[in-house]
This record gives structure tokens, C-alpha cells and sequence, in this order.
């Protein structure tokens, strides 16, 4: 049985990272983003929300820099295919709750499929979007980082360098 990883939440994050569920990788190693062709930690420190380049092991560093992970769905599946509407549904409510508890400025769905479960709306754009789910609480829908997406790195990297100016601005 693959177990699912620990969440990394505090109060008033600047972004909360929400992706997907664990790979299988992630929940052999309990880190997220830890296979090897996920370019998570490289697009934060490309995009300049992180000061290097750092690796799953590290993932709870990231609460000393403001932001956290969770997962829409806690089970680990080898692809995104693999969870059922069911889960999604029980995932979407679960993850309301940790909003609307720890209140993060900014919520960054890794995914547009991510939001679109979350949110309910089938036609998204990158970046912020106009309204959001939780009053008061920013969504933000960033490309997934899976090795599998075939969008351009650089576009990744801009649309992630958003997220970081918006951060930046949120805590003024």
C-alpha cells in the first residue's frame, strides 16, 4: 500500500503549492515532487521564489520561506488518470478546509486540471485568476511540472516568475 506524504502548512503562508497527489516516487521517498523528471524545485529557483535549487529532501524548507505543498488527493497514483471523481470531490472539500484555515495569500494550483477540479471551471488561464474560490484568498494556476507537459521551460518559468512578483507584492 503506497502511504501519502506529509502536508507542509503553517498560518499565513505567502503561496501554498497545490499539486495533483504524490507520485509513487514521492510516497517511497514521503518528499513531494521527488521524481526525478518533475521540474518543480527547478522552476521555484528559476522563477527566484527560492534563493538554489532545492531538493524533496528539503521540501519542509520551504515553510521557512513562506510557502507550503499539499495535494488536491492524497493517494498516490502512478499518473493523474488514475483518481477517481470521488476523490477529487473529497480531496476538493478537504483542501477548502486547509484554505480557509491556515488563509495562504496566494494558492497556486500546479496544473490547470488541479484547478479546474478545484475550482469547477473548465475555461482557465495562466496566472491569477479574476475570482476566486475562497474570498480573499488569491488563486493562482501555474503549469504542472510534470515531466510529461509540453509546454516550452522558459514559458514555465515566466508564468512561475508571476507568482513570484505577486508574492512579493502580497506581503506589502
Amino acid at each position: 500500500m503506497m502511504k501519502p506524504i506529509q502536508d507542509h502548512l503553517k498560518d499565513n503562508l505567502d503561496i501554498l503549492f497545490v499539486g495533483f497527489n504524490p507520485s509513487i516516487r514521492s510516497s517511497q521517498t514521503g518528499h513531494h515532487f521527488a521524481n526525478p523528471n518533475n521540474r518543480f524545485w527547478k522552476l521555484l529557483f528559476e522563477a527566484g521564489i527560492t534563493p538554489r535549487k532545492l531538493t524533496p529532501e528539503e521540501d519542509y524548507t520551504l515553510l521557512d520561506l513562506g510557502c507550503g505543498l499539499t495535494n488536491i488527493v492524497a493517494r498516490p497514483t502512478k499518473s493523474a488518470e488514475e483518481i477517481t471523481k470521488e476523490e477529487y470531490q473529497e480531496g476538493k472539500e478537504i483542501l477548502i478546509s486547509k484554505i480557509k484555515k491556515y488563509k495562504p495569500r496566494i494558492v497556486c494550483f500546479v496544473g490547470k486540471g488541479v484547478y479546474q477540479e478545484y475550482s469547477g471551471k473548465r475555461k482557465i488561464s495562466w496566472g491569477c485568476q479574476e475570482t476566486s474560490v475562497i474570498p480573499g484568498i488569491m488563486d493562482f494556476v501555474a503549469p504542472s511540472s510534470s515531466g510529461l507537459v509540453r509546454i516550452k521551460f522558459e514559458e514555465m518559468i515566466a508564468i512561475y516568475m508571476e507568482l513570484a512578483v505577486l508574492s512579493r507584492s502580497a506581503k506589502k
